[in-house]
């Protein structure tokens, strides 16, 4: 005769019509997931790791002054950073002959549009993200209001695509300035570009990564405690960042984690 739980599994694979997994006590569940916790932080370590190694990769000057059409007309490459010193830049596929043209972009650069975290917790972190295309900017001005998308978006008017490994589909390029030279530190496209769209990925790929005080970077590369920094979207400025509420709360958050999780050094 069938188990209580071994009817219960037949049951909800009926009703689901696909072969699911074992229906567990809850003791046997949170077994369950115990271990796969220490395979998932496993992974996380060796992300953590595998961004550190990008932080060290080597750098390539970008010698040609790239130009692009910006809402209000040409800009430079120089102008993409917006002051700040990192950069990054993806190519959306959204241009004449492409699906979806002329009211939409390619479906997975929007997919990934869809996605992209509010830029004022990247810009905390001296780091601008842009779109670029082959659009026109009448179009990308349409299509970023449509969509309800508020990214800073350009027009590719010279090689810059090609040149960087873009000219076809998406990538994101990360560059960084030092003054008025510029280097590129990263590509990512493919299947890469899937993971994009929080401010951690994000950061991940730039040269100086989070910046806070648990990674492993180069010496002099600035860092800050983790948490102290975070802030309401709204109220990233001078005066505001940090709130001295909020360094108490984050206190008092990072000692529970450590206690929690004693073995690992980095937030959780």
């Amino acid at each position: 005769m069938a188990t209580s739980e071994a009817r219960h599994t037949q049951q909800h694979k009926g009703h689901l019509g696909m072969d699911t997994p074992p229906i567990v006590s809850p003791q046997a569940w949170e077994a369950a997931r115990q271990q796969m916790l220490v395979k998932e932080k496993s992974l996380m370590r060796a992300r953590d790791a595998l961004a550190a190694e990008r932080r060290r990769m080597p750098w390539m000057a970008v010698d040609k002054a790239y130009e692009f059409e910006g809402p209000n007309g040409k800009v430079s490459l120089l102008d993409l950073f917006e002051g700040r010193r990192q950069l990054i830049v993806y190519r959306a596929f959204f241009e004449p002959d492409v699906f979806g043209w002329s009211e939409h972009a390619w479906c997975g650069c929007s997919l990934g549009a869809d996605q992209v975290a509010h830029l004022a917790h990247l810009n905390a972190r001296d780091t601008t993200l842009a779109y670029a295309s082959r659009a026109p900017q009448a179009d990308i001005a349409r299509l970023k209001a449509r969509m309800g998308w508020e990214m800073p978006w350009y027009t590719i008017i010279d090689s810059f695509d090609a040149d960087f490994g873009v000219d076809e589909w998406h990538g994101h390029n990360v560059l960084f300035r030092d003054g008025e030279r510029v280097f590129r530190t990263y590509f990512v496209n493919s299947r890469g570009d899937e993971a994009m769209g929080t401010t951690w990925s994000y950061l991940d790929i730039t040269p100086l990564g989070r910046q806070e005080t648990w990674e492993d970077s180069p010496e002099g590369y600035p860092q800050t405690p983790p948490y102290k920094w975070w802030n309401w979207h709204d109220n990233y400025s001078a005066a505001a960042s940090p709130d001295p509420k909020w360094v108490e709360a984050s206190d008092a958050g990072e000692v529970a984690f450590r206690k929690r999780d004693a073995e690992d050094p980095k937030p959780a």
